[in-house]
């Protein structure tokens, strides 16, 4: 079941609901991510859902109308929604984009022990590098990383370099190299991390006067061999997605294949 619906004020999201007998199984959609694994009960006309993001609990509830209206709440927010087989979010690739007159992404930051990396480094040059901005205290980076992770082990011998720039909730180094160092190893990073700065939308932006906005953590940069910017997505869309998490993979290799010619 598709739903096309919105809270307050107006953020377009697409849900995903998936009834066994009273069991309820649902995600929502959003240009930021998804709401992972969704799980509760429907009771008359009323549901329940709920999950542990990462973050805290998100908890929805609400009624539908013969399953085609659904008034819902989430926190203290309410949603409506339509359902529609054909509900869709923005093109994640054009949300997110270099400003005229950028065609490569530089920067330079520290590692978890201070040491400056750059994308001109030895290390990325002639390389297909994803670049991929986050933070460690983010639900829809830890799904990325449980894909990414693997994935470079998988395939670095092809001439691919992954670097995330993780932006935490402090900037104490002490604190910072904790955080980085504990998400490395639960999901066995081997590729490059770096810190980037405070967890906050205008800083992130400011830090990187090439793109046009950020919207959301995580945001995913494809740089070709010459260190220029060939895409960009916006968000993370995760294995709570199904169909759209298969999609997703599916198009990020095909991508990284182009690159790699």
């Amino acid at each position: 079941m598709y739903f096309n619906g919105h809270t307050l004020p107006n953020e377009k999201k697409v849900g995903l609901f998936k009834q066994e007998g009273s069991k309820l199984y649902a995600t929502f959609l959003s240009i930021s991510g998804d709401y992972r694994y969704l799980e509760g009960v429907v009771q008359g006309n009323k549901f329940y859902l709920s999950a542990f993001i990462g973050g805290g609990l998100s908890y929805f509830s609400g009624s539908f109308d013969d399953a085609k209206v659904l008034n819902g709440k989430v926190g203290n927010l309410t949603f409506v929604a339509t359902k529609n087989e054909e509900a869709a979010l923005p093109d994640p690739y054009k949300l997110t984009y270099l400003k005229e007159g950028y065609k490569t992404f530089d920067f330079t930051l520290p590692d978890a022990d201070g040491k400056k990396v750059s994308l001109q480094d030895e290390k990325f040059k002639n390389k297909v590098t994803i670049i991929t901005i986050g933070g460690t205290w983010c639900p829809n980076c830890m799904d990325e990383a449980t894909f990414m992770a693997p994935w470079y082990k998988a395939n670095k011998a092809r001439g691919v370099e992954v670097i995330g720039i993780q932006f935490e909730r402090k900037a104490d180094p002490a604190y910072v190299k904790a955080a980085m160092e504990k998400f490395k190893t639960r999901f066995g990073i081997e590729y490059t991390e770096l810190f980037g700065g405070i967890a906050d939308k205008n800083g992130v932006a400011a830090a990187f006067p090439a793109l046009n906005t950020f919207l959301s953590y995580p945001t995913m940069l494809f740089i070709d061999k010459k260190g220029n910017v060939d895409k960009i997505y916006t968000g993370f869309t995760g294995p709570a997605t199904g169909d759209y998490y298969t999609q997703f993979i599916k198009e990020f290799n095909e991508e990284v294949d182009k690159l790699l010619l």
